[in-house]
């Protein structure tokens, strides 16, 4: 009786240790607000300034499938740094975003668009005593993948891109695109172009350098619908990006992270520069770092200047805006908006966008972000 009593106390003792060691590996690791479980320290270090003040439960938000890849680094970093906030951003589409923006069912909206002053009119209805502004957030080129079996490489200028997206060029070896291409063998094959099927504020950017490197070739305006006949529509960059990747002979737009993540091949582009132009973030920085401020107030919409040729600038890119309330801003989300968009616009926040194939926010631009955002009331 003796013998088992000692047993019972002494793996009561043990007991009490391993949970003893438990709460002191666990006080530890609370310490840590990295949130490094996966191994990617890399992204998690990212996390370790963000300031939580004043956040607090759930925040939803939409728009912009431009930026998905970059929204799912930021909130898988910044729900490690603050516990107990959930942020939901679906991305949709910047058309779909702007709707759920101005219908006050969101806490902010991405668009890779400026809003209309149509847009801005209907902002006020739910920021009350504001309205809706642009906040530039993330930048990068619109890659154009394409999928041609026994061709690696392919260079085209806007014209040609045109006739291609409008499908007036038709065949993959059509003259305009084998004179960009001396030498590669390009194929009798019908060229099938994809395109957004829903509004989208890529589509636009698209639309908007085409209308201004080629208008006799691309005779639409730049709007959210694709405009043009023929192609066919898919939902969302992932799902232009799937097509493409799947289909022989296809091409299509979507931004690089699609590209990179999905491995499909991309146009360089003529510019008229010394040498065609790859997609990478170093050549949209290049080309958005001559980005000029054209919003007013606290409203920070960008002018992109889609018909540069300076050498080693990529002119195909696009800017996506935060579409947030510059004031009338729902007391329950204020401070997680301004928690979270904080967090993105920090230096640390804008270094995770090259590696995941996007383009930081120029400083000069991004210190107006961050004096904005530290003003949202």
């Amino acid at each position: 009786m003796k013998l088992q009593r000692k047993n019972r106390l002494r793996a009561t003792a043990l007991g009490a240790l391993a949970v003893s060691g438990a709460l002191v590996l666990t006080a530890c690791g609370s310490d840590n607000n990295s949130g490094d479980t996966s191994g990617d320290g890399g992204q998690t270090k990212a996390a370790a300034n963000v300031k939580c003040d004043g956040a607090k439960g759930q925040l939803r938000a939409s728009g912009s499938s431009a930026q998905k890849n970059a929204m799912d680094l930021w909130i898988k970093n910044y729900m490690a740094s603050c516990s107990g906030v959930e942020i939901n951003y679906n991305a949709s589409s910047s058309g779909e975003g702007i709707v759920a923006f101005n219908q006050g069912t969101v806490g902010f909206a991405g668009s890779d668009s400026a809003l209309k002053p149509e847009e801005v009119a209907d902002s006020k209805k739910t920021c009350k005593s504001g309205q809706g502004i642009n906040l530039p957030m993330v930048g990068g080129p619109i890659a154009i993948g394409f999928h041609l079996d026994g061709v690696d490489s392919l260079t085209l200028d806007a014209p040609t891109l045109a006739k291609i997206f409008d499908t007036k060029i038709k065949k993959w070896n059509d003259e305009a695109i084998a004179k960009l291409n001396p030498g590669a063998k390009l194929p009798d094959k019908a060229i099938q172009p994809f395109h957004r099927s829903e509004d989208s504020g890529t589509t636009q950017n698209l639309g908007k350098y085409l209308a201004a490197t080629a208008p006799s070739d691309w005779k639409y305006e730049p709007e959210k619908k694709w405009p043009a006949p023929g192609g066919q529509g898919a939902t969302a960059s992932s799902g232009v990006a799937t097509q493409v990747k799947q289909v022989d002979g296809s091409i299509g737009y979507f931004e690089l992270s699609y590209a990179t993540s999905q491995k499909i091949t991309t146009v360089d582009i003529n510019t008229g520069g010394a040498t065609p132009v790859k997609a990478s973030s170093e050549t949209a920085s290049k080309a958005i770092a001559a980005a000029k401020i054209k919003g007013t107030g606290k409203d920070l919409a960008l002018d992109l200047d889609y018909t540069t040729k300076a050498d080693g600038a990529y002119p195909i890119v696009l800017v996506t805006y935060e579409v947030v309330c510059d004031s009338g801003n729902k007391a329950d989300t204020l401070g997680t908006v301004k928690s979270f968009l904080t967090y993105t616009a920090s230096a640390d926040g804008q270094k995770l966008l090259t590696d995941a194939g996007y383009a930081p926010i120029p400083e000069a631009i991004n210190a107006k972000v961050r004096e904005t955002v530290s003003g949202l009331s």
